[in-house]
């Protein structure tokens, strides 16, 4: 998975596999206006919590996830 410095410095995250998922499987998809990809999916892990994932306009490197 490719990713953003920003990414990395700010979200080193264990999680890797969730943010996998809901790349490849988003319940939900909405593109901004700079073109930056937000996809969203429901993390059984986590107890049904939505996971946001970021993309850059590449539609692969993670600029940012969170719940």
């Amino acid at each position: 998975m490719k990713c953003t410095q920003y990414f990395l410095s700010t979200r080193q995250r264990a999680d890797r596999a969730c943010i996998e998922f809901v790349i490849q499987h988003p319940a939900q998809e909405l593109i901004q206006q700079d073109g930056r990809i937000r996809r969203w999916a429901s993390i059984s892990e986590a107890n049904g919590k939505y996971l946001r994932v970021v993309l850059l306009p590449d539609g692969e490197t993670v600029h940012n996830a969170f719940f």
